[in-house]
């Protein structure tokens, strides 16, 4: 196929694009790669070395969002590089360019959420660069929700556009098919975009013009050119709207606008289920201060609406199914959101938004770093961060004052194992101090949310360190997200609800035990979102 401006090489019958011809490069695909290893649409992505490449001798400029932009190692670097402790790193002991000696590479590290990803890709470093650009104008095919995560581009020169796959999620976000199950699913469409510059002091310029395509892209989504049933245009489509209101009276008697709050429609399920659903659509939106939300273009159907708003832990699901049909502009008005709550808050840690970000993530170790992530806002994106718990604790566990201590000073952010050498671990017991001036008998509530948890278990015990007692609460072993390992400051999100009989609690001074008691590997912990201890009402 060829317009003139690109000539698109495809194999037949099996539909692999084999050729890209663009601005003198007779292809910007991997030649070195057999021919169904170029460019390809694939459902299983596991096999190693797969995934889009393009060509290596000229692209190595990668860019995946303003911030996250550089020259990068090749793949030969990562060959002769050292291995680290998770397989997808490698440290770089002898790149072809020395001055990317030393730093660690690892495709996690540029991880992106749903949400953001739109565009990334490469740029040559000719004299007359060229770009290479992976456009997705819409994420109602993707899996998980707004904030779910996957892989972008990395050393290969790699471009991905992934729909669905466990990371950041495992076994709960695998999608499995049973029993003749029937199924389709329209996977994009997404564009390859391909820009050129007169010279080399203007290459920074194709970032910004594939940005401005993809804003295009988006304006013109759903597109009109695709003649298929399955795909509708957008007079075949809907829209759902309203205004998400707040209702905790221990802030606020009166209802309160969610203000930047997540609202979607996903396949029908129980409470939050739209985490780990994989199969359908998925429609998003973020909701204006006042709480409004508009969510366009929706192909007709059958769905749930779920929100969270960020400030206050748990998940809302709007009561009724909502049909979407061609056409239909569903109004729902007001809804409202309980979100969970006992009583007053006593104390509290972190701040509800489903992401460990705002706790202290320390420096990297100096030999494991990658230079882009440093100082930058993106810092979890180190490698080895959860290493430098043990060396920060070594012969203690984390202690933390209500009242005294800054969580964004010293509360770490994963709570993991630490190394005690000959490939040993332990677990670890964190202490939350606090007073108790206001005792009272009664029913206490222990709100525990988690941003992420990795063959963990958590045990909860008040004023009892010893842990051959049994605990008060326990999560039994949780969770396969693997986002400590993986750079990505949160997985599935997890709410738990504690109930503390005032007979574990005092007057005055008291101590919450909180245990990550699995230890066989370095990964295993969680990430807290935010932890609250709610007294009786009325207290």
């Amino acid at each position: 196929m060829d317009n003139g401006i690109v000539q698109i090489t495809l194999s037949s019958p099996d539909g692999f694009v084999t050729g890209i011809k663009y601005n003198g490069i007779d292809n910007v695909l991997q030649t070195k790669n057999e021919v169904d290893d170029r460019g390809y649409w694939d459902v299983v992505w596991y096999e190693p070395g797969k995934g889009g490449d393009i060509n290596i001798d000229k692209f190595h400029f990668m860019a995946i969002t303003d911030d996250r932009q550089r020259i990068m190692p090749m793949m030969e670097d990562r060959e002769s590089g050292q291995a680290l402790a998770y397989p997808e790193a490698v440290l770089l002991t002898n790149p072809i360019n020395k001055e990317l000696k030393g730093e660690v590479d690892d495709k996690y590290q540029y991880s992106m959420e749903n949400k953001d990803n739109k565009v990334h890709g490469w740029i040559t470093t000719d004299d007359k660069p060229v770009g290479f650009w992976m456009i997705s104008p819409s994420d109602e095919f993707r899996s998980g929700g707004p904030t779910s995560q996957d892989l972008t581009s990395h050393v290969g020169p790699i471009v991905l556009n992934m729909f669905t796959s466990v990371h950041y999620g495992g076994k709960e976000i695998n999608t499995e098919f049973r029993n003749g199950e029937a199924w389709k699913k329209v996977l994009g469409p997404s564009l390859v975009y391909l820009n050129s510059a007169s010279s080399k002091d203007k290459t920074l310029t194709l970032w910004t013009d594939a940005k401005t395509q993809m804003d295009r892209e988006v304006q013109q989504w759903p597109y009109n050119f695709i003649n298929s049933e399955d795909f509708p245009k957008q007079d075949q489509r809907g829209s759902v709207s309203g205004q998400l209101k707040v209702n905790d009276r221990f802030i606020s008697e009166r209802l309160m606008d969610a203000d930047s709050a997540y609202v979607g429609l996903a396949a029908p399920g129980d409470v939050g289920s739209f985490q780990i659903e994989t199969k359908g659509y998925q429609f998003w939106t973020k909701t204006t201060k006042t709480g409004s939300f508009v969510i366009k273009n929706v192909r007709a159907g059958n769905y749930s609406l779920y929100a969270w708003v960020p400030g206050f832990i748990g998940n809302y699901q709007y009561q009724y199914n909502i049909i979407v049909t061609p056409g239909s502009k569903i109004d729902l008005k007001v809804i409202v959101y309980e979100p969970p709550r006992n009583g007053p808050t006593l104390w509290e840690i972190g701040i509800p938004d489903r992401s460990a970000a705002e706790f202290f993530i320390p420096d990297p170790n100096p030999t494991l770093m990658n230079k882009l992530f440093n100082n930058h806002p993106d810092k979890f994106r180190q490698y080895g961060l959860w290493e430098r718990y043990g060396e920060l604790y070594r012969n203690r566990d984390l202690k933390y004052t209500i009242g005294v201590s800054d969580f964004t000073r010293d509360w770490f952010f994963a709570h993991v194992t630490r190394d005690i050498g000959n490939k040993k671990y332990e677990g670890t017991t964190w202490q939350i101090i606090f007073q108790l001036e206001n005792w009272k008998s009664g029913n206490y509530k222990l709100q525990l949310a988690l941003a992420s948890a990795n063959e963990a278990e958590i045990q909860v015990r008040f004023n009892d360190a010893d842990r051959a007692n049994k605990a008060l609460f326990s999560t039994g072993r949780i969770g396969k997200d693997n986002a400590i390992a993986r750079h990505g400051i949160h997985g599935l999100y997890k709410l738990y609800t504690v109930d503390v009989p005032s007979s574990h609690l005092q007057r005055g001074n008291n101590t919450l035990y909180l245990t990550q008691s699995r230890h066989i590997g370095a990964f295993q912990g969680v990430m807290y979102d935010y932890i609250r201890l709610e007294g009786p009402t009325g207290n």
